[in-house]
This record gives C-alpha cells, sequence and structure tokens, in this order.
C-alpha cells in the first residue's frame, strides 16, 4: 500500500494488488497517522484545518491519509459553504478499537485507541459505548498524548 501524491488509494490499491480485503483493511489501519486521525474523526467531525492543528501535521499529509481512509469507506465528508467536515462512516471501527484495546491489554501492551480510554482506565469499561469518551490519544500504557 503506498500514498501517492494523487489519489492517497490503499484498500482498493491493495486489494487490487491481490491482497485479500481483511489484510487490506488492517493495512490502510496500520499507519500511525491515519489511526490518530481516525481517533480523532472518534471524538467527531472536524475540517482538515482542525485535523493539522490538533495533530501537528502537514495539510498535505492530513488531506493524503484521509483520501486513503475515505478509498477505505471508514471516512467522508460534507460540504458546508467552502469547507468539509469529515466524520467516520462505519461505528463498526469504534467496536475494532475496543477489541483492540482488550487484546493489546491482554497481551500486556495497553493503550486507549478510542476516546473513551483515559489514563489508568479499565480497558473493558466502557465497551458497550466506545463514543462515550474524553479524547485519550494513541500512546502506550494508556497515558494520554
Amino acid at each position: 500500500m503506498t500514498i501517492d501524491g494523487g489519489a492517497g488509494s490503499c484498500i482498493n490499491t491493495d486489494i487490487a494488488a491481490g491482497v485479500p480485503p481483511a489484510a487490506a483493511l488492517f493495512h490502510s489501519l496500520a499507519d500511525e497517522t491515519r489511526l490518530r486521525i481516525v481517533q480523532r474523526l472518534a471524538r467527531g467531525e472536524a475540517r482538515v484545518a482542525d485535523l493539522t492543528a490538533e495533530l501537528g501535521l502537514a495539510q498535505s499529509t492530513v488531506s493524503k491519509h484521509l483520501a486513503c481512509l475515505r478509498d477505505c469507506h471508514l471516512v467522508d465528508f460534507r460540504a458546508e459553504g467552502r469547507q468539509s467536515f469529515y466524520s467516520l462512516t462505519r461505528p463498526e471501527l469504534l467496536d475494532l478499537l475496543t477489541s483492540a484495546e482488550l487484546l493489546l491489554a491482554a497481551t500486556g501492551h495497553a493503550v486507549a485507541l478510542r476516546p473513551a480510554l483515559a489514563a489508568g482506565a479499565d480497558p473493558g469499561a466502557g465497551a458497550d459505548d466506545p463514543a462515550d469518551g474524553d479524547g485519550a490519544a494513541l500512546t502506550a500504557g494508556g497515558a494520554p498524548a
């Protein structure tokens, strides 16, 4: 999977190259920048400018990774005037992040992937509602970034 200067495609490119769809999906989430964008969008919609400011990334980087996530059908946008507001399209993605948190905690590598986990929180707590939370960032040991 590559993110080129144009479309920023990922999952469809992988599948076209013979990668099984499940592997292509996990490959699309394997990039830390895309995972950080997903985490931020789990808290609510955001513009590219919001993401660049909050994540400390260049506009071109954010745009390319959003294109990849759109290609995966995990993110979409709505236009309002000249602005685009990006959001997650699949609530199942939060369930996947919850499962990943539980699996990593069980193997001794606890991280906070969804907004519901804060420092020191039980990874199993609130697993039934991954959308309620405070925006904890991707870090080892569940500590906020």
